[in-house]
């Protein structure tokens, strides 16, 4: 699933054959017949769930990261994973949900249902935190669409300037507006 993730993330799912994500993973050709009998659309949906658990995860990380939890700190944080990455290794890797989606979502059902679930599985735990931080359930839900939207827009405008302004300036113009969601018996 790595490997399918990772080829996503810089070729997109039309882009990607499976003679590649074998050659990523150094697997045996026979092994994706044995294992992925579905052939590229299988492969491609379990790749997209194992995509939403790791976003997940990695909102999970950043929240245990964090000295004083607050919304726009969370949102910091997982930008934050977002501009590392740039600055360590290159803009070429996107999020390979937005890729399946951007590829898939009028041709294959299926994919594009599987990336909706991984969306919802990345905002769970985003919800969650929010929660924790005391806003209200239905606030922390539009939040946590908001939060991930932001970040993608920013992610894809990053790829295509090759700079990490637009991560920079989501953190700053977003953050007071996520604050301000915490209910006020909350903050004292």
């Amino acid at each position: 699933m790595y490997s399918a993730a990772q080829l996503l993330r810089t070729q997109g799912l039309s882009g990607t054959g499976l003679r590649e994500v074998v050659a990523h993973a150094e697997a045996p050709r026979g092994s994706l017949q044995h294992y992925f009998p579905g052939g590229k659309e299988q492969l491609f949906s379990e790749a997209v769930d194992w995509a939403g658990r790791y976003a997940a995860r990695r909102v999970t990380r950043a929240l245990d990261s964090l000295a004083d939890p607050r919304p726009s700190a969370l949102f910091a944080a997982i930008i934050e994973q977002w501009r590392r990455e740039f600055l360590e290794i290159g803009y070429d890797g996107g999020c390979p949900l937005v890729a399946t989606v951007t590829d898939t979502a009028a041709a294959s059902e299926p994919l594009r249902e599987r990336a909706n679930d991984a969306f919802a599985q990345w905002r769970r735990p985003i919800v969650s935190a929010l929660e924790q931080m005391g806003v209200s359930a239905p606030r922390a839900a539009s939040l946590a669409v908001l939060m991930i939207s932001t970040l993608e827009g920013a992610v894809v405008l990053a790829r295509a300037q090759r700079d990490i302004s637009p991560l920079d300036t989501v953190v700053v113009e977003l953050g007071p507006l996520l604050d301000a969601a915490v209910e006020k018996r909350r903050r004292r």
